[in-house]
């Protein structure tokens, strides 16, 4: 699992005025809530050339985070991230506290492997991913960095869903859990034009 630290500092002030303050001084305000009931949400701020470093890795939006505030850590996910509709800029970002009893619901990146071990590889067939990443629940010890779909077996023109990626145990995807008809496709296999045909 990614160990990605995230150092905030304590803010007090409160409302747009405050947010617009924090960015003129290269903060971005953020909130943390959840987990103990007896904590309450906490307001932040993060140091802007620090978040942004962060977020280019793919890992800080699907991994357990050590959010540092005052010397304390505690364990916690995104749960969302507002940026400027027209500049390259941070708005704000929550984040949800994490406990070890408590089913965290997050986004991971989904892994297709062995495409070109399959028949229709060998005939200059190609496969389209149509969804890269799954919303998943689980407790916060079985979160995986990734989800795989093994395609060395797929045959031309097959399309896969949900249900065929390999879920490790103590993981549910989030959808398939309201019912079989939200089995989303997630790719397709297809000949492009001129491709040899199998056999």
């Amino acid at each position: 699992m990614s160990t990605i630290t995230v150092n905030a500092i304590p803010r007090a002030d409160e409302g747009k005025g405050a947010s617009r303050r924090l960015r003129r001084e290269n903060l971005v305000p953020g909130v943390v809530y959840g987990g103990d009931k007896r904590k309450n949400p906490a307001n932040i701020a993060i140091a802007a050339n620090e978040l942004n470093k962060l977020i280019e890795n793919n890992a800080f939006f699907c991994s357990l985070l050590t959010l540092i505030v005052d010397g304390k850590e505690e364990q916690v996910i995104v749960k969302d991230l507002q940026r400027h509709p027209a500049k390259p800029v941070i708005l704000h970002i929550d984040f949800q506290r994490v406990t070890k009893t408590g089913e965290i619901k997050i986004i991971v990146p989904v892994d297709f492997t062995n495409f070109e071990a399959s028949a229709p590889a060998k005939t200059a067939a190609k496969f389209a991913v149509e969804k890269n990443t799954v919303e998943v629940i689980c407790l916060p010890e079985n979160l995986p960095e990734s989800l795989t779909v093994e395609l060395s077996a797929v045959e031309d023109g097959q399309i896969l869903h949900l249900s065929d990626i390999v879920v490790p145990e103590g993981v549910q995807i989030d959808a398939l859990r309201r019912g079989a008809d939200h089995d989303q496709s997630i790719g397709y296999v297809y000949s492009p034009r001129g491709a040899k045909s199998a056999g």
